[in-house]
């Protein structure tokens, strides 16, 4: 078979994989948010949620590693996306997609807590812990939990920095045009509006990541996936 065949289908693979992987990732995530939110509520304070936490131990762990998988399967339509617009932009949809694939990475850091708080959620329930014991415990939580938000805001930097440069990208590129370069542009733009008002644990970035979790793998999926129809 001639070159120019075998990296005909070799594109269109990357392109349906990527698509399906990218959509699928998306909703991944909406069935962690119903784990977690609806499984393994947050308490008011980080000593209730101390305590609580072997009531919740299944439910957050699952909830945690559907989200992994969201993340792992995020990388694959961010290389789709560079493969799409390398032909057209090379520069940008190389650099877009690293700076995205970077924030997966960062955000991968803090994917699975229970690995930290599981162990500090056994000295605070041992049987010999002392109220000072279970009081610095707490603080250890939340500095524990200070350094996951630290990765996880950084994480959706780069990644949303990342958008916003792959849909400047998508302007020059027929497949995409200014429609879907446009979209992509602003989702990047609010999400950095959004880390930039509020906390990444605050309930009010919540719709921030649902942009960036939610909409734009489902979108850009489909929209990948569709490119490898058509390719």
């Amino acid at each position: 078979m001639p070159a120019e065949g075998e990296s005909l289908i070799m594109e269109k693979i990357v392109l349906r994989w990527g698509g399906l992987a990218g959509m699928l990732g998306g909703v991944i995530f909406v069935f962690s948010i119903v784990v977690l939110v609806g499984l393994a509520p947050p308490p008011a304070t980080t000593t209730a949620l101390v305590m609580s936490y072997p009531d919740h131990r299944a439910a957050i762990t699952l909830g945690d590693a559907l989200y992994v998988a969201a993340v792992i399967l995020w990388v694959p339509l961010f290389l789709a996306l560079f493969r799409a617009l390398r032909g057209t932009s090379l520069a940008p949809g190389l650099f877009g997609s690293g700076l995205a694939i970077m924030g997966l990475v960062s955000d991968s850091v803090g994917a699975l807590p229970p690995v930290a708080f599981s162990r500090i959620s056994d000295l605070y329930h041992a049987p010999g812990a002392t109220p000072v014991d279970q009081a610095t415990l707490v603080l250890l939580w939340q500095a524990t939990q200070g350094i996951f938000n630290e990765t996880d805001t950084m994480g959706f930097v780069f990644m949303n920095l990342g958008i916003i440069v792959l849909g400047l990208a998508m302007l020059k590129a027929p497949s995409f045009g200014k429609i879907f370069g446009g979209v992509s542009v602003v989702l990047g733009v609010a999400g950095l509006s959004g880390i930039s008002l509020f906390a990444v644990d605050s309930v009010s970035f919540a719709p921030f990541a649902i942009l960036a979790f939610m909409v734009f793998p489902l979108l850009f999926g489909w929209k990948v996936y569709r490119l490898s129809k058509a390719a």
